[in-house]
């Protein structure tokens, strides 16, 4: 059976999901063990960044002492935490208070 629903809007549900738990921040902080290149190929591997764009967070990580590399649901933000550390990178979530109604 084919589905005809193939628009790429967000389905109501996972608006509704959105509002009611608002959006969280995946946090890369700064720490004095990992080397940058290594910081790259970790973000290229976990999110899918190109060179260029893994680059830019591992500088602003570097520099600014902390990067926001991605946001969204809760249940996913805590998914790429746990897996930033299995990859010895300090991770955070924080809530997007950007995103507050």
């Amino acid at each position: 059976m084919s589905d005809h629903r193939t628009h790429t809007s967000p389905s109501p549900q996972a608006v509704t999901e959105l509002r009611l738990e608002g959006v969280w921040r995946v946090v890369v902080l700064n720490d004095p063990v990992n080397l940058m290149s290594y910081v790259v190929l970790v973000f290229k591997k976990v999110f899918g960044f190109d060179e260029s764009t893994a680059r830019r967070h591992m500088l602003e990580v570097h520099e600014q002492g902390r990067s926001i590399v991605w946001a969204g649901l809760r249940e996913k933000a805590e998914a790429y935490v746990f897996t930033l550390q299995q990859w010895h990178l300090n991770a955070v979530i924080e809530p997007d208070e950007s995103q507050a109604h």
